[in-house]
């Protein structure tokens, strides 16, 4: 089958169409289409002498190790990217790249994820607090974020970068607001706001995300919502999953455990054998599908361990030994 636009508009509409009992059908498609229009997919199937003809079952679906993101352009079929995304990588050996050919999808697409789980964004203000974000160029996480700010539509949503004078004061503003606050914000930068600040956020929804990104000792999460939580005086902290490499998002609900909407799916790995998959209940390597990557690559070995569970959902632990620390939203555990 040959790469045209019409057939990489068919991947889009079925994106939409996905449910459980399709999920497996399409990503079966989309394997065998990418496995030939991918030339490093490709090439690294036939260097493990797949037969991909022989692939019948999602569970035989091989996965491409995320370190290539940092050595190779992972395209499917030939096209100029929009943009390309790049992860905020801390060592030497490179940053990850993901090009992307249509911006306005991933804009869309991400908005689309994040409505899956907490209703029209036009519902809340969105205050943000970013700052190691803000501080580099082609972070994926600004791009839908800023989107994000322009979908509310309110004067309060905006990025606070190191003005927490400013972002109090309009938290404290919008604290008999009918319309629900959200607070966003990288998790070095909300336990400043916690030690400088005595701030009741208990009308808010927090979002953390990124680690401590050098500025801070690494806490396990659970240390980090708890101490959040007596901080702002709230039930709940709520938290993304989602990295370069990918264009969908899962979130977890404020109970540690993460949720994928219906067009992702994570699976866990045996870790010192990676081709041996479906692990439930122990940790393992994590595997994602993201029916959103029909242009560059859907089936993800990434660099990061966890646990997966039989309803789906999942939780982080860490990060591989051997792998970079990343800017993938993950503190270790």
């Amino acid at each position: 089958m040959p790469v045209t636009l019409d057939t990489l508009k068919d991947f889009e509409t079925k994106l939409y169409t996905v449910n459980d009992s399709r999920f497996e059908d399409i990503a079966l498609e989309l394997f065998h289409f990418q496995a030939v229009h991918n030339p490093v997919y490709r090439n690294y199937i036939s260097n493990l002498r797949i037969d991909i003809g022989s692939i019948k079952q999602i569970g035989q679906i091989p996965f491409l190790p995320i370190r290539f993101f940092k050595s190779h352009d992972i395209k499917t079929g030939e096209w100029l990217p929009e943009v390309t995304f790049t992860s905020s990588g801390t060592t030497s050996s490179g940053n990850s790249r993901h090009a992307v050919r249509d911006l306005q999808f991933y804009l869309r697409h991400s908005q689309r994820c994040f409505e899956h789980f907490f209703g029209s964004i036009t519902e809340f203000h969105l205050l943000v607090l970013l700052p190691s974000y803000l501080e580099r160029e082609g972070s994926s996480l600004i791009a839908m974020i800023d989107h994000f700010i322009k979908q509310t539509g309110s004067d309060y949503s905006n990025f606070y970068l190191y003005d927490l004078e400013k972002l109090v004061q309009q938290l404290t503003l919008l604290k008999l607001d009918t319309r629900r606050t959200l607070l966003w914000g990288v998790s070095f930068a909300l336990m400043d706001l916690a030690e400088t600040h005595v701030v009741d956020l208990s009308h808010c929804l927090i979002f953390e995300t990124g680690g401590m990104k050098g500025r801070r000792k690494e806490i396990v999460r659970s240390e980090l919502h708890k101490y959040l939580k007596n901080s702002f005086h709230i039930e709940k902290v709520f938290s993304e999953y989602g990295m370069t490499e990918l264009l969908s998002q899962a979130y977890s609900t404020g109970e540690g455990r993460f949720f994928c909407p219906p067009w992702m799916k994570v699976t866990s790995r045996e870790i010192t054998d990676p081709f041996q998959i479906g692990l439930l209940n122990e940790t393992g390597g994590i595997n994602v599908i993201d029916l959103a990557n029909w242009h560059s690559v859907a089936f993800i070995e990434t660099e990061d361990l966890g646990r997966v569970f039989e309803d789906g959902s999942f939780e982080v632990l860490g990060r591989a030994d051997n792998s970079d620390v990343r800017g993938c939203n993950l503190l270790v555990e």
